[in-house]
């Protein structure tokens, strides 16, 4: 279940290559499975511009649904052009999305609380098994620590959680450690919802029988992606809420790209609408 946002790309696809990643089976990356950096940055910007103003009311612009939204920043130097715009618009605000840890750029930036950053973050064998070409999680929580240190709100995207042998004790000690190093604002929960053509791709690169196909649903869901069973995602997440409570009982949780059966078993009703993609 999506809320309403706009997403805007100054970057096509992704350098990172994990290997669950959904965007492998979009049809720009099948036909053109290249890393693209688009130079008309001003007049994506001004496009920004044109629909918040039609808005006229505090609207979410999205970086990071179809791309890294900073790991090329220390090539282009987006960021210094990106965030003083935000920072002076009257209603259009920043979502970012990133696992990169290049906050240099960002860091004296005078953003006015209107970008908001937020880090894909998992446990350490989750991306040593999966993520093997991006950062570390004690670097991504380093970059985490000072961007809020900087000023800016700050959350964390848990996904996609793989319930891998021994994933309640790997993601409790996680989330507890996350939480006790960096103040969120907001911390969405998404399990793995991709394309069968991606899905074909990551058992290609890690074998039918790897830790995501076996567990996988393989019925049709009703918007086609590939999940795990519905039982299995909300064991997982009611272990994973139960952790966060724990740690950090006033911070805001949110769930990606789920079922509202799901939301209705886990009472979370009240939580729809609260996931990254929005303010």
């Amino acid at each position: 279940m999506a809320m309403f946002f706009w997403h805007f790309s100054p970057y096509g696809f992704c350098p990172y290559g994990c290997s669950y990643c959904y965007l492998a089976g979009t049809q720009g990356v099948r036909f053109s499975p290249t890393v693209k950096i688009f130079l008309n940055l001003p007049e994506i910007l001004a496009e920004v511009d044109r629909a918040a103003r039609q808005l006229a009311e505090p609207t979410a612009f999205y970086l990071g649904k179809l791309q890294d939204g900073l790991a090329l920043d220390p090539l282009t130097g987006y960021s210094r052009q990106i965030i003083p715009f935000f920072a002076d618009h009257p209603t259009a605000r920043l979502t970012m999305l990133t696992k990169s840890t290049d906050v240099d750029n960002l860091i004296d930036l005078d953003h006015q609380g209107r970008a908001i950053l937020s880090w894909t973050v998992n446990p350490t064998e989750v991306i040593k098994a999966f993520e093997t070409n991006t950062p570390t999680l004690q670097k991504r929580i380093e970059a985490m620590q000072a961007a809020a240190e900087a000023g800016y709100p700050v959350r964390a995207v848990v996904m996609p959680i793989i319930p891998i042998s021994g994933w309640e004790r790997i993601y409790q000690e996680f989330l507890t450690d996350l939480l006790s190093r960096v103040p969120l604002q907001r911390i969405t929960l998404g399990s793995i919802c991709s394309y069968p053509q991606a899905m074909r791709l990551t058992e290609r690169r890690l074998g039918r029988e790897n830790p995501i196909s076996a567990q996988l649903d393989q019925s049709r869901m009703s918007d086609g992606r590939a999940r795990f069973p519905q039982g299995l995602r909300e064991e997982v997440y009611r272990h994973l809420l139960q952790t966060i409570r724990r740690q950090d009982a006033n911070v805001e949780i949110g769930l990606c790209l789920e079922e509202p059966s799901v939301f209705d078993s886990l009472d979370m009703g009240q939580s729809i609408g609260r996931c990254n993609c929005v303010l």
